[in-house]
């Protein structure tokens, strides 16, 4: 997998609850264009959650692929996430996308890249892509197995590790969770 200079995305499941959270940092080269970009959106008609690094356009073409994925099977993620992940790497043009999503509902959690990679978390429910993202995996994994804190508030406090850490990510989090 490519390592994206843009941004940390993170997903945490525990106990039955799902929280997705990125930051907001949008960098250009070396400079900081923009502090509070949304990175997480919900889909599925507000039951998927989906986080994405890599190229902003590339991101939202991925987004609106799911979303049409999800209809055509009957808001089933885990065929939505395969087919988009075959398409992804059989097609010509959705391969020059350059961009990794995380997607997650109530009961499965997916890392979908364009070299068709399909990969679910560990037994821990953990996920994390972008610049950041082994930083706050790292920071999640200690919390989850140390601490009694929620999906949602293991989520805030290792987003700001990476924030601490990584050049590319800051503390302005989106935070979604279902």
């Amino acid at each position: 997998m490519s390592a994206f200079h843009a941004t940390t995305v993170l997903l945490v499941r525990r106990d039955g609850r799902v929280a997705m959270a990125s930051d907001g940092q949008v960098t250009l080269g070396n400079a900081i264009v923009k502090q509070g970009a949304a990175k997480v959106r919900r889909a599925g008609k507000g039951r998927v959650l989906v986080g994405f690094a890599g190229g902003a356009a590339d991101g939202l073409a991925l987004f609106a692929r799911l979303e049409t994925k999800l209809e055509e099977s009957n808001q089933n993620l885990e065929r939505a996430v395969v087919e988009l992940a075959k398409d992804w790497r059989t097609d010509r043009a959705l391969r020059q996308l350059d961009a990794v999503m995380l997607v997650a509902d109530a009961d499965r959690s997916f890392l979908v890249s364009g070299q068709g990679d399909l990969i679910q978390p560990d037994a821990d429910g953990l996920l994390a892509i972008g610049s950041g993202g082994n930083f706050a995996l790292a920071a999640a994994r200690a919390l989850t197995r140390h601490t009694p804190l929620s999906a949602r508030e293991i989520a805030v406090e290792a987003m700001g590790v990476a924030a601490e850490i990584c050049i590319y990510t800051n503390d302005r989090l989106t935070i979604e969770e279902i």
